[in-house]
């Protein structure tokens, strides 16, 4: 995170560079006047959509605590919505841009679907259980189980019988190869 941190001045002058760039450039074809007009048009309309944004996000919240859902699937889907205003409020034409294509659904969809692996990587997986729901996984029998009456192997237990067709490794003791699996409600 602290290495991160550290191109945080250097991106900051980056952005404003770009940003005096395409404004002088979109003030050399439209004109210095009608740019200006459009920087404070887009800063306005992205205030507007902040508070709009910002309401919608917090009543998400609150309706899905309120029903016993995890929270979220709308803590994220707010929080690009309301990058997406902040950044549309901000002065300027390439944020303006940005934070108007973060306001478009399915690009809203991608950013919140990074935000919520962002935030499961953060945490612990009891935590992302608990902020976005149970997870589906996807068990794989077989594998690297030690053969029923075989000598254990360095520093393994004792072996222990194999699982009967009814019975799941799980209930051997063993590990158990799996992947978790996204649930299909969007």
């Amino acid at each position: 995170m602290r290495r991160a941190l550290r191109f945080v001045p250097l991106a900051l002058l980056v952005s404003v560079a770009a940003e005096l760039a395409v404004f002088v450039l979109v003030g050399r074809v439209v004109g210095f006047g009608a740019a200006t007009l459009l920087v404070f048009a887009a800063s306005l309309l992205g205030l507007v959509l902040l508070r709009r944004e910002g309401i919608r996000a917090w009543r998400g919240f609150r309706e899905a605590a309120q029903s016993g859902r995890p929270p979220g699937r709308q803590v994220t889907d707010g929080l690009a919505g309301l990058l997406g205003a902040l950044l549309l409020a901000a002065p300027g034409l390439v944020s303006g841009l940005v934070g108007l294509v973060l306001l478009v659904p399915p690009v809203r969809r991608l950013a919140r679907g990074g935000m919520q692996r962002t935030a499961e990587r953060r945490v612990s997986s009891m935590a992302a259980g608990d902020l976005f729901g149970p997870r589906r996984v996807r068990v794989y029998q077989g594998g690297a189980q030690q053969p029923a009456g075989g000598p254990p192997q360095s520093g393994a237990p004792p072996s222990q019988p194999a699982a009967g067709p009814g019975q799941p490794a799980a209930e051997q003791g063993g590990a158990i190869e799996g992947e978790i699996v996204e649930p299909r409600n969007s």
